[in-house]
């Protein structure tokens, strides 16, 4: 199958949604496909076509919004390209800039388009013409999400059940939806193949010792990923044991506002935040850490939990239905409602090494089924459905003009 993945987002710019492209493309090509990706490129003018690795990357222009780029929504030079490939299907990851290029694509050669929902926009209005007319910006980002995903789609795919509630309750989305979570490559994170010198420089390096207690965070700093309640949470815990310690890995628009936080709660010497990380060295963080805790409440699914799994680490993450699909409180994860909940949860799973080591092992064996090759294998059956389905129209529009021809003879 020649398949072609349209994405704002792919590497070296990281985040979820870059991640579980370029996972679905390297797994999609050991089972022997061809893939490539449309893409942005950092130029505003120029194209770069890596035919080799099959990534078209189109201009765009910058956005003001954390590194985003936007590009054009026809460039002709691009579309010529991607005509040459007579893809069988087109996956879109985005409902603007490269996602408007795959929808005239699909219409213009008549390719089936799935679409993958990977954002909750309606929580990030705060970015929309500054915060401001935020009731304006939601109604038209759920005017432009029903519109790409219902009348442009062939058939959609959501990561977790809260995405499809918001789809077939909200929305009222009368087309097929496919509940898929996404899938990263488990075993780089596994304990067996992350080096473990490569570990203890990188304690010494961030002055952890072996009496901390590792709180870990990864994600972009910004509002809608609740860090504040994690440095909240910090502080109360201090109180309680000053060896609690709170990894923040990443960055983002807020990243100042939060160590500026953490000067004025005290709580500075005690949490590191590492900025922007390399990909290939991500996998040493998690094993840096005692648990990984999200508070956001903001994801469609988080693909830093199943992350954080696969390299052993039980989840703390807040109850909220994006991580209920893959994590069961006491089992493989940790949920909690509020602070002070997850305080008490903390403080007991601390003096509790048998807890410890019962949830870290069913977190590693829980993200073996959240596999970058199991996601492509559901995928593929949606692909496989979407063509039948683009055909089965085709040939119905043909036999009914058919019909009609000898009706009227």
């Amino acid at each position: 199958m020649r398949i072609g993945l349209f994405t704002d987002t792919y590497p070296p710019f990281i985040n979820g949604v870059s991640t579980s492209v370029e996972m679905l493309k390297n797994a999609l090509e050991k089972k022997g496909h061809t893939v490539y990706i449309v893409t942005v490129n950092e130029s505003t003018v120029k194209y770069n076509y890596d035919e080799e690795n099959h990534v078209l990357r189109v201009p765009s222009i910058p956005i003001g919004w954390y590194n985003y780029r936007m590009s054009g929504t026809y460039p002709i030079r691009g579309i010529n390209i991607i005509k040459k490939w007579k893809l069988d299907v087109i996956h879109s990851h985005t409902e603007l800039g490269i996602g408007i290029i795959g929808r005239i694509v699909s219409k213009q050669f008549n390719i089936p388009l799935v679409h993958t929902y990977h954002t909750m926009y309606e929580d990030y209005t705060h970015y929309v013409a500054g915060g401001h007319l935020k009731h304006t910006s939601k109604a038209a980002l759920k005017y432009l999400t029903e519109f790409y995903c219902d009348k442009t789609a062939t058939e959609l795919i959501v990561p977790t059940a809260k995405t499809y509630k918001l789809f077939k309750d909200k929305y009222k989305f009368e087309r097929n939806i496919h509940i898929i979570p996404s899938g990263i490559e488990v075993d780089r994170f596994f304990k067996e193949n992350v080096d473990s010198k490569e570990i203890q420089l990188l304690k010494k390096n961030l002055k952890i010792t072996k009496n901390d207690f590792i709180m870990l965070f990864v994600g972009r700093l910004a509002s809608e990923k609740n860090v504040e309640f994690l440095l909240d949470l910090e502080e109360k815990l201090l109180k309680k044991n000053k060896a609690f310690k709170l990894l923040i890995v990443g960055d983002g628009p807020d990243k100042e506002k939060y160590e500026e936080i953490a000067k004025k709660k005290k709580i500075d010497a005690n949490t590191i935040f590492t900025g922007k990380v390399a990909w290939d060295d991500m996998p040493l963080y998690y094993h840096l850490a005692n648990i990984f805790i999200t508070a956001s409440i903001t994801e469609t699914q988080g693909l830093t939990v199943i992350e954080a799994m696969a390299s052993g680490l039980a989840p703390f993450c807040i109850d909220d239905p994006a991580f209920l699909s893959m994590c069961t409180d006491e089992l493989n994860s940790v949920i909690f409602k509020d602070l002070d909940d997850c305080y008490k949860k903390i403080i007991e799973f601390h003096g509790n090494k048998e807890k410890q080591k019962r949830l870290n092992s069913q977190a590693r064996i829980q993200s073996e089924h959240l596999s970058s090759a199991r996601y492509a294998d559901s995928v593929l059956e949606v692909y496989e459905h979407a063509i039948k389905e683009k055909n089965k129209n085709r040939y119905g529009i043909i036999s009914a003009i058919s019909r009609k021809i000898k009706k009227d003879k």
